[in-house]
């Protein structure tokens, strides 16, 4: 059963509106944070209302464009941009205390950390949202189970972080959705062969993602060379930037520079940009050499855009396309091989990149529209907020469905 939250909105009444926190601690508009900010018209138009208390940034310029109120905060850190012990959960709890919310949504693992404790200590029910795979310390998990709820966007995620100590009881999926009317199937213009001052017969594999070694850049450009020693006719177009001062994250930055110096005009690193949906239709496949991904976002707007999808199967990949779905072709991690073969067969065959692009759509509506994550997410609101007391259940027309997310 699929949900369309705009349809609801107009008998959402003001008895109905739920006021939600959001706390993000980075700036970056990354993977997360445009999963949030896809689901924010369809809260608003189902009753919530958003407050956002984010850094000052072009995160927080989104949030307030989408009609968001926005409230600065250091997220701990000073004018220098060092973090200062203690001042995160300070500064927290002073605007929550003068805010008070029916609920508190940490965007992040990090911020889930810092959030549980504070809105523990003053009577506020929170959500932290676990979007990844990592280590944490037993503070740290500590942290997170102080939260109401949990909501881990994979099954990976959830099964990763429940072995190492959070707790399973208040950790649910929810997946993050795509809005599919921005990224969907177009017919190809030739407009970024333009660009790129390339033949309109030229194939473009795309990829996108963050710059760090998580992403397997690396793999990809070891993958790319064999790709161009074999297809006179194919370049590879790369979408990203670089946000961490790591200096394995610097190496590959320079890798990617290099890349395009060495292979003129078949390597071409666009840096970060803000038309990737523009982009998607323009592309022959995407490829994505990511060593691990909880629920790769690239992946659901690839998808959404009817794209043939070479990917690594790693953390939610396969929850993305499992195998009876026959939506993508999965290959090993840190395998530049059998990345280059799964390209390089796809390539060849413009029936199978048609076909993988058309069951990567129907994938994309069946399980990952953002109305129905917007849908799921409300659910896990009202009934944080309805469980803590601070409100009376509704029964908004949403809970009519009786669809329900999961810890499956």
């Amino acid at each position: 059963m699929r949900f369309f939250v705009g349809r609801f909105a107009p008998w959402v009444s003001p008895d109905m509106a739920l006021d939600a926190a959001v706390v993000c601690e980075f700036p970056t508009l990354l993977g997360g944070e445009r999963s949030l900010l896809a689901l924010l018209p369809c809260l608003r138009e189902a009753g919530v209302r958003i407050h956002t208390i984010v850094p000052d940034s072009g995160l927080a310029q989104a949030f307030a464009a989408l009609g968001a109120t926005v409230i600065p905060w250091t997220a701990g850190r000073d004018a220098h941009g060092t973090k200062q012990s203690g001042l995160a959960e300070r500064e927290l709890a002073a605007i929550l205390a003068a805010l008070r919310p029916e609920l508190v949504h940490a965007n992040s693992l990090a911020t889930g950390r810092v959030v549980g404790p504070v809105c523990s200590t003053l009577g506020i029910p929170s959500i932290a949202h676990v979007r990844d795979i990592v280590g944490q310390s037993r503070a740290a998990i500590a942290g997170l189970n102080f939260n109401s709820r949990l909501l881990a966007v994979s099954h990976a995620v959830r099964d990763y972080h429940v072995a190492a100590g959070v707790d399973g009881e208040k950790t649910h999926v929810a997946y993050n959705g795509v809005d599919l009317d921005a990224f969907c199937p177009r017919t190809p213009n030739g407009w970024l062969h333009r660009e790129l001052g390339l033949s309109p017969g030229v194939s473009l594999i795309g990829a996108v993602g963050q710059v760090s070694l998580r992403k397997g850049w690396d793999v990809l450009l070891d993958a790319a060379r064999d790709v161009l020693a074999r297809f006179d006719d194919a370049a590879f177009v790369l979408v990203g930037a670089c946000y961490s001062d790591k200096a394995e994250t610097r190496r590959i930055e320079e890798q990617l520079v290099e890349a395009t110096r060495v292979i003129p005009r078949r390597v071409f690193w666009l840096g970060e940009r803000d038309d990737v949906a523009e982009i998607m239709p323009e592309l022959t496949m995407l490829a994505h050499a990511a060593r691990q991904e909880p629920l790769g976002r690239v992946l659901l707007e690839a998808a959404a855009s009817g794209l043939a999808i070479v990917t690594t199967d790693t953390g939610g990949t396969r929850e993305i396309f499992p195998p009876e779905a026959s939506a993508a072709r999965l290959v090993a991690p840190n395998d530049p091989v059998a990345m280059a073969a799964s390209i390089a067969a796809l390539l060849a065959c413009a029936e199978e990149r048609r076909r993988l692009g058309e069951a990567a759509r129907r994938r994309a509506v069946e399980a990952f529209d953002a109305r129905n994550a917007a849908a799921v997410l409300l659910r896990h609101y009202r009934e944080v907020a309805d469980a803590a007391g601070n409100r009376q259940p509704d029964l908004h027309p949403l809970h009519q469905t009786g669809e329900t997310s999961s810890n499956w």
